[in-house]
């Protein structure tokens, strides 16, 4: 282990007493009959192993798991977060409007934290089918575990994964500092050859003028990065022309709903997904003026559209019928056991109040996660179409797989910000993350048109897959990491 870089910690006061009390998280002084200016870690150029920026979701674990493994102990590690901390005492009484859907690997990083039985225990539905069918065909495709014992994934609210996680930070307040209300104004990056005298970390500049030093910054601050565009890291983007409108349904009556629903329409995906027996959460993604239109309606003619849009067959052609009925009983010849049943959604009877929301949609992602100093997680890294829910897991992933490299490196003796093996965990997300952004642009680009060939060319593909058991399989293990 490197020893700590000790922090020189400067008071006014000639003849007045202060004991300085090291703890390897934070310095702390005991001061009488002053204030120091060094209260609450207000000390300049205080130098940090890790410093994390941004504390959502995927910035909060970070810090959380980073603060547990036993390679880092006595490392000095910060997490900045522009907000406000995250606190609930108790489950609301309404369910929030934004959900992820968490993958069992997902899952198993957040039981690692410590987290995973806190939200269990606030509010979580899990899932153990999910049926996606096209609105201008008959072809579906189902996914389940075997016998339906095991979960295919969790629905659970971003605000209660952020305040599970908060909670987990005061536990480890010897481990891991964090500053709310910190909103950081720049960086300065060290020059890649130092000249004298040079500071060679990165330093972190807040708004109230407290200036910070790191040996590496992680970006956890979402698509709109500051840490990627500071560092200069390209990133290719665009928008979808598309917004999603999110809420929360009453189902009609009550069912054991666990099953996430989702079927593409000509102009974009709509998606239910189950929150209790009595509730789910809507996610429907559309052109930017339907969203708008959808937001404006009465609650009644909001219902009205949501059952259509599941329901209704009005896109369907005889053309695309005659050839998908003609391919299902050659399959069904080929393999008479396979594929899976149709199933219908349960329908809506009313929402949430002040549920309905809009956000424009879009996908990124950064030609490098990673710079000297400097490492990418999450949104900034990498932002995807909600229509396959991975958004949050493709951030969880690299969570683990940063985690584990920086755990290696601190057992070994190495400085944590050099690019080695930085550069190991670029190269081993990049392989996870580009394969799933390339097929839900993919598919999301293959479901935008109703044109009849396409239609024909994808009812193919679903048909064809959803009697191929292997193939699914591999499909779910791929997105439960």
């Amino acid at each position: 282990m490197h020893s700590l870089t000790k922090t020189a910690l400067s008071f006014k006061g000639i003849g007045r007493r202060c004991v300085a009390l090291n703890r390897f998280s934070e310095t702390r002084i005991i001061c009488r009959g002053l204030t120091c200016a060094a209260e609450h870690g207000e000390h300049e150029n205080e130098l940090y192993d890790v410093i994390i920026s941004g504390g959502g979701m995927v910035g909060t674990a970070m810090a959380c798991s980073l603060g547990l493994d036993p390679n880092l102990e006595g490392k000095k590690i910060l997490l900045l977060e522009a907000g406000n901390k995250k606190v609930m005492d108790k489950v609301p009484d309404t369910y929030s409007t934004r959900v992820s859907s968490i993958s069992p690997g997902s899952a198993t990083l957040l039981s690692g934290v410590g987290t995973w039985d806190h939200i269990m225990n606030m509010r979580c539905k899990p899932y153990q089918k999910m049926q996606v069918w096209d609105a201008c065909s008959d072809a579906l495709i189902t996914f389940d575990k075997e016998n339906l014992q095991d979960e295919m994934a969790y629905i659970v609210e971003n605000d209660i994964i952020v305040a599970a996680l908060t909670k987990q930070l005061e536990n480890l307040s010897d481990q891991v500092r964090v500053q709310y209300k910190s909103k950081v104004v720049k960086y300065t990056w060290p020059k890649s050859h130092q000249v004298a005298d040079a500071i060679p970390w990165v330093q972190v500049i807040l708004a109230n003028g407290q200036t910070l030093q790191t040996k590496l910054l992680i970006g956890a601050d979402g698509p709109n990065s500051m840490v990627r565009r500071e560092a200069g890291i390209p990133t290719v983007k665009w928008n979808y022309d598309q917004s999603a409108v999110v809420a929360v349904l009453h189902l009609s009556e009550p069912t054991e709903n666990n099953v996430a629903w989702q079927r593409f329409l000509p102009t974009g995906p709509i998606a239910m997904l189950p929150l209790s027996d009595t509730e789910s959460s809507l996610v429907w993604s559309t052109s930017h003026r339907h969203a708008e239109e959808l937001l404006q309606l009465d609650e009644e003619s909001f219902v009205d559209s949501i059952n259509t849009a599941f329901w209704s067959n009005e896109n369907h052609s005889e053309l695309v019928e005659t050839a998908g009925s003609l391919f299902r009983t050659a399959l069904s010849v080929l393999m008479p056991s396979a594929g899976s049943a149709r199933q219908l959604p349960p329908s809506v009877a009313g929402i949430g109040p002040k549920s309905r929301v809009m956000f424009p949609l879009g996908m990124g992602h950064a030609s490098e996660y990673i710079r000297h100093r400097v490492a990418l997680i999450g949104d900034a890294a990498h932002r995807v179409h909600p229509l396959a829910g991975q958004g949050a897991n493709l951030g969880f992933g690299d969570v683990a797989c940063l985690t584990q490299l920086l755990s290696q490196a601190a057992f070994n003796g190495k400085d944590l910000g050099a690019m080695q093996h930085l550069l190991g965990y670029e190269t081993e997300r990049q392989r996870h993350n580009l394969p799933m952004m390339a097929a839900i642009d993919l598919m999301k680009r293959l479901y935008s048109t109703n044109a009849a060939p396409m239609v024909v060319l994808r009812t193919f593909g679903l048909q064809a897959t959803n009697t191929l058991p292997a193939m699914k399989a591999q499909i779910m293990a791929f997105a439960s990491k």
